[in-house]
């Protein structure tokens, strides 16, 4: 019962402190008046003043925005100031210039092209695309020859053209036979009878018969009759197993064997 009276008292206390603070506002606010009484203007006052308002609105100039600002465009209020002298069929021409940012673009693009020229084709600074692509073969062999000749390379890549040697290894032909019936048998055939490509069987060869010859030819190709070059996809090791294949089925005479071609060895 005493908690209940005590609830009632506080709030008691909090109404009349809030009825007293609005009394004090309504008092601060008669006193303004009485000093300083609110001038209230007539309905023509208040409809005089916004005439005025909206001549002052109209007469103020468009501001900008960032995206005509940066394109150079004109806002339309002033679209009459840009009308030019002449008229066709009631069609007039505004004079609103190519903006500055398409100029000197356009004008940088000029100065580039001249500065290239000079570059490229006067001077010769700098390399044309063919002397660019001539500059990265010769880099690329380089690189290719010292991969080849350096001490730590791996087994694989140590054999090349000039260190290759025949092989008659049963394991070696094994993985020559299944790398060669893989990339080698669409042009020469599943027993090197020759399809497309040449016999491989006998004893007549278009580019050497010997161990470092075949193995040049599979490992560079021959791209002007279509062979392509296996070096990229094969590595020193494979190319060698291949070649020691091919050389293990010289005089198997095949069936469908492609007729001779090139020299006899």
């Amino acid at each position: 019962m005493n908690d209940i009276l005590l609830w009632a008292l506080l709030f008691v206390s909090v109404s009349i402190l809030i009825a007293a603070i609005l009394v004090l506002r309504v008092i601060k606010i008669f006193v303004q008046q009485s000093l300083h009484p609110t001038y209230f203007a007539s309905a023509e006052e208040k409809e005089k003043y916004q005439i005025e308002q909206d001549q002052l609105e109209a007469e103020k100039p468009e501001k900008k925005t960032l995206w005509n600002w940066i394109l150079g465009l004109r806002p339309l209020s002033e679209e009459k100031d840009l009308v030019m002298e002449h008229e066709f069929d009631g069609i007039a021409e505004l004079d609103n210039p190519t903006p500055a940012w398409f100029m000197v673009l356009f004008y940088g693009t000029i100065i580039f092209a001249i500065g290239y020229m000079v570059n490229y084709h006067v001077i010769g600074w700098g390399q044309s695309q063919e002397q660019e692509y001539a500059a990265e073969l010769l880099q690329a062999e380089e690189e290719r020859l010292v991969m080849l000749q350096k001490p730590g390379a791996g087994g694989a890549n140590k054999i090349n053209e000039n260190n290759v040697e025949a092989s008659s290894d049963e394991a070696v032909l094994q993985a020559g036979a299944a790398l060669f019936k893989n990339v080698c048998s669409p042009c020469h055939g599943e027993h090197g009878e020759g399809t497309v490509g040449p016999n491989l069987t006998d004893e007549y060869w278009l580019h050497g018969g010997t161990v470092k010859d075949i193995f040049r030819t599979i490992k560079y190709g021959v791209p002007e009759k279509g062979m392509i070059a296996w070096e990229k996809s094969m590595n020193g090791k494979q190319i060698a197993d291949i070649t020691s294949y091919i050389l293990s089925i010289k005089g198997s005479n095949p069936p469908g064997a492609k007729a001779p071609q090139g020299d006899k060895e």
